[in-house]
């Protein structure tokens, strides 16, 4: 299965894609295009809340695969998106307190495979990303979770902030992974849990780090300052396990 396999190109394929309910991720537009067919595309992708990106023709033409976009290209994913919801009733059916994964701004695609992956192995019950500023469902990530996203669901939100603070009255708490936090040993990771991921490069932004209830420190011994997210993410996910199972 290839990546470009969900590449959608061309104005009536990337429309009638939209009308048969396909989920898709973001959609790119020539910018300045007054056709009625791509106007009609952008008022599909506001109502279904899809991310509109407006580029010049030059990048449509590096995103191309067929070479034959007309000024329209659309990212389908590769699965569907579950609902946060669905997540907490998962944990309800198996009589569990909720434990989810949160991925603040995680932009690479093998990195939230990884992390799916993870998150299956380690019990999670959900994994949830923003619109914004994040990979989606691709075949790359599928391929990369080993299966995991037939198992594990994926949500996508527009709001990371809103999600936590709505979680947080269903008695969930969060923890963050940053080097200048509390040593991952000595917190507790039982009970109702989100564990938040932050991008690859600027680690967890302000205003979802304001609203973790704990900061925890991975203890490293080496030369260099940081951990690949997706290791992140299995470190502290496993000292969660440790603790959950009592041990």
């Amino acid at each position: 299965m290839r990546y470009e396999e969900f590449v959608i190109e061309g104005r009536n394929a990337v429309l009638e894609a939209f009308r048969s309910g396909k989920t898709i991720d973001r959609v790119f537009l020539l910018k300045g295009c007054q056709d009625s067919l791509v106007l009609s595309i952008a008022r599909m992708a506001r109502k279904q809340n899809t991310l509109i990106q407006y580029v010049p023709k030059i990048r449509l033409d590096q995103l191309s695969v067929a070479g034959k976009h007309q000024g329209v290209i659309a990212y389908a994913a590769a699965y569907e998106y579950a609902s946060v919801e669905d997540m907490l009733a998962l944990a309800k059916e198996k009589g569990e307190p909720p434990f989810l994964f949160l991925l603040d701004g995680i932009e690479d695609p093998h990195n939230l495979g990884a992390i799916i992956r993870t998150a299956n192995l380690s019990g999670a019950h959900g994994v949830i990303i923003p619109k914004r500023r994040a990979a989606g469902l691709t075949a790359v990530v599928a391929k990369t979770s080993a299966g995991a996203l037939n198992y594990t669901p994926v949500a996508k939100v527009t709001n990371l902030t809103a999600v936590m603070e709505e979680l947080k009255r269903e008695g969930m708490w969060f923890v963050c992974a940053d080097m200048d936090g509390t040593l991952m040993y000595d917190l507790n990771l039982t009970g109702p849990l989100g564990i938040i991921i932050g991008n690859e490069g600027e680690g967890v932004s302000r205003l979802v780090r304001e609203r973790c209830d704990m900061t925890a420190a991975i203890p490293m011994k080496g030369d260099i300052d940081s951990l690949n997210a997706s290791v992140a993410a299995g470190v502290l996910a496993y000292e969660a396990v440790r603790q959950r199972m009592g041990k």
